[in-house]
């Protein structure tokens, strides 16, 4: 077994545990310039130096995440994916403690106590929405990184990260804005997710000078035929630049052949995530080939700090299908927690992460710009050069 995978292993044996508290060696590091003064953060001093690169983690690490409850599916795979960032990291680590919140608001609370009285100088969590709220009513007394959105702003000292369907939609725009497409065309479930995902596509669409000039409204499991609306859509005055397909995959292999028909299959198409929900079998998949669609870098084509996601399958149920998303998130929330203080101290700073490229806005929303993959052969494939 590899020097990495007996750590995953620990740390997957380890976490099993409510609390669990390990300790890196320290090594010594050339510090960088001192970073930017930013009011809304107030870091330890008293940390090691950062190195060039900016990394720098804190003293001692609390993770806030609900073990236990409704949440501790989806915190399982959150919890294994820290893990795996924390022990294929080399460098000096904090000691590394988890909380269990059991997914309550007050739990949420009660953690973050605990914590600070065990002398944690940075926090992690929590991970339900209704925790983050709780902990976003007032300033906070050391960095804190929740790991989703809260009903408000993140009050000072605090962040949000999360794998937010906004961030989706903007980048989308981004990506048709950067190939000259402004007349766009939308097809949505309505769902959260795309309801979300569209009115930030929407938002920055038009602030670059395009326009939704249409949304037709796809519902069922069945959708019936939108040829006709289609075609009168693709006749419109201005024409069709492209197609902004908001729909799970199951629902987009109906519609496709439709956008051939009615002259639409050529144009620029894009999705959100969303599209490789019910997919998986090539057959059938072969007809999203060719969409582009937001992903994370980890999921489609693997990152340098961590084994393929077939490899760590394998090993690690937590990896697996649907939960590989929440892994990478995982890896991203120890990655944002080593780099916090170099992305609040500079704006225009960013790390490459499991999930996307993140940065730090000043209002303590990290930004995540998602990777792109298309389908080919029914298979999914990173999609090379599309930044945008």
């Amino acid at each position: 077994m590899s020097k990495w995978m007996l750590g995953a292993a620990v740390a997957a044996t380890l976490a099993g545990c409510t609390t669990v508290r390990v300790a890196g060696p320290g090594t010594e590091s050339e510090a960088p310039a001192p970073p930017a003064v930013n009011p809304h953060w107030n870091f330890d001093p008293a940390r090691a130096a950062g190195d060039r690169d900016g990394y720098r983690p804190p003293r001692k690490l609390a993770v806030l995440l609900p073990m236990s409850g409704e949440l501790a599916t989806a915190a399982a795979p959150v919890r294994d994916g820290l893990l795996a960032g924390y022990y294929a990291e080399r460098r000096e680590k904090p000691e590394l403690v988890f909380y269990d919140t059991g997914g309550a608001p007050s739990g949420a609370i009660g953690a973050r106590e605990r914590a600070l009285a065990e002398g944690a100088d940075q926090i992690v969590g929590p991970l339900g929405r209704d925790e983050v709220s709780s902990l976003f009513n007032a300033a906070q007394a050391v960095p804190l990184l929740a790991l989703n959105r809260g009903n408000t702003a993140p009050p000072d000292n605090a962040a949000d990260f999360s794998l937010a369907p906004e961030d989706e939609g903007a980048a989308a725009a981004a990506y048709l804005l950067a190939r000259n497409a402004r007349q766009v065309l939308v097809l949505s479930n309505g769902d959260d997710h795309a309801l979300r995902s569209v009115d930030s596509f929407r938002s920055r669409l038009e602030a670059g000078g395009g326009a939704i000039v249409g949304t037709l409204a796809i519902t069922g499991d069945q959708p019936g035929d939108q040829t006709p609306a289609l075609r009168a859509a693709a006749s419109r005055e201005g024409g069709i630049d492209a197609v902004l397909i908001a729909l799970r995959g199951n629902e987009a292999r109906l519609l496709t052949p439709q956008l051939f028909a009615a002259g639409l299959g050529q144009k620029l198409l894009v999705a959100t995530s969303q599209l490789v929900s019910g997919t998986g079998t090539p057959d059938e998949d072969r007809a999203l080939d060719g969409i582009a669609f937001a992903s994370e870098p980890w999921t489609t084509g693997g990152i340098a700090a961590l084994p393929s996601p077939q490899t760590l399958a394998g090993d690690l149920p937590t990896a697996r299908g649907p939960a590989a998303r929440l892994f990478a998130f995982g890896y991203d929330a120890w990655l944002l927690s080593a780099y916090l203080q170099h992305l609040a101290g500079d704006p225009e700073a960013s790390v490459d992460g499991a999930t996307g490229r993140l940065s730090l806005n000043p209002g303590g929303n990290v930004v995540r710009m998602p990777a792109w993959a298309t389908f080919r052969n029914g298979i999914v494939v990173p999609l090379a050069g599309a930044g945008g």
